[in-house]
């Protein structure tokens, strides 16, 4: 029934699911499988483990179809004045005045946004608290066409570089065409000063491959080269967090992967969906990655030396 809903535990609170038969997901012309909001719901409450240690402090910006894919797409930053008054806001400064952005800092949170169609969580590379100070660096190895070689060479070799300036770093399909390259920081260093790196570090690889690399911000640019892609790194600006869905057919989740998994003939940046997800989460495939992030002095002195 289109008025029927359903209660569900989620951590300490109930949180009610409103419609959850509602189709979100339709079958696809591929074979894809149809999932619905209970689907959207269950998948988030079992991955939410893992993924809210990712989310926590983060502002968001939210991605919502209320009508499923063949509907309507609202992109959401300001929190509605309906939500529940325990979900956490943070009020951020932009150009003309402020906006108040939801923050995940637990399930009932989770289960509350896939309540309100939000398929895709867009995370902030900063947290509550230091918001002009980033704590993460990414790199969005974004293809031309569905050519995944090209971004399977274009990650080692951006991996290579990293472990040649000393900065680990971690790999996450998009769910969508590419994959992302995150880099924790301490959150010492200002935005500038984070994409000022992430751009020289591009360019320096786009430089050895320019037949295969480019760093060219319009389309009409790149030909068929891969975009190394580092506008994320900007005051405001968010990326796909790790283990969200995305809102393709089949519902893909953008999933963390380790290193050697490049090496996997099956891995595709949709290889996983909201189905087995959770099965790639639990090999904790971070666990190589530095929980406490690193400075940008050093690294900085070692990429500038590469770059003479």
């Amino acid at each position: 029934m289109d008025d029927a809903v359903r209660t569900v535990r989620a951590g300490r609170r109930t949180v009610e699911v409103h419609r959850p038969d509602k189709v979100l997901f339709p079958a696809g012309a591929d074979g894809e499988e149809e999932y619905t909001k209970g689907d959207l719901v269950a998948y988030y409450r079992s991955v939410a483990a893992f993924m809210l240690p990712q989310l926590r402090g983060r502002p968001l910006m939210l991605e919502r179809y209320p009508d499923g894919l063949d509907g309507p797409r609202f992109m959401q930053k300001n929190t509605p004045g309906h939500y529940p008054e325990w979900i956490t806001r943070v009020e951020v400064a932009k150009e003309d005045g402020t906006v108040v952005h939801t923050v995940c800092d637990d399930s009932a949170t989770l289960v509350h946004l896939a309540d309100q169609a939000c398929l895709t969580l867009h995370r902030w590379p900063a947290r509550v608290g230091q918001v002009d100070r980033p704590d993460l660096m990414i790199f969005d190895l974004d293809p031309s066409g569905d050519d995944f070689e090209a971004v399977r060479k274009a990650a080692r070799r951006l991996g290579e570089l990293l472990d040649e300036v000393r900065l680990p770093s971690a790999l996450m399909t998009t769910g969508s065409r590419g994959l992302h390259v995150v880099v924790p920081l301490n959150g010492r260093h200002g935005f500038d000063e984070v994409r000022a790196f992430a751009r020289d570090a591009a360019d320096l690889l786009a430089a050895e491959h320019p037949d295969e690399l480019t760093t060219a911000a319009r389309k009409k640019d790149r030909g068929d080269r891969l975009y190394l892609d580092v506008q994320r790194n900007g005051y405001a600006q968010t990326a796909v967090a790790p283990f969200t869905v995305r809102a393709r057919p089949g519902a893909p989740v953008a999933t963390p992967i380790a290193r050697e998994q490049l090496d996997d003939p099956g891995l595709g940046p949709r290889r996983w969906t909201i189905a087995d997800a959770v099965e790639q989460a639990r090999t904790y495939p971070w666990a190589g990655m530095s929980t406490r992030g690193r400075a940008l002095g050093p690294a900085r002195r070692r990429l500038d030396a590469l770059r003479v």
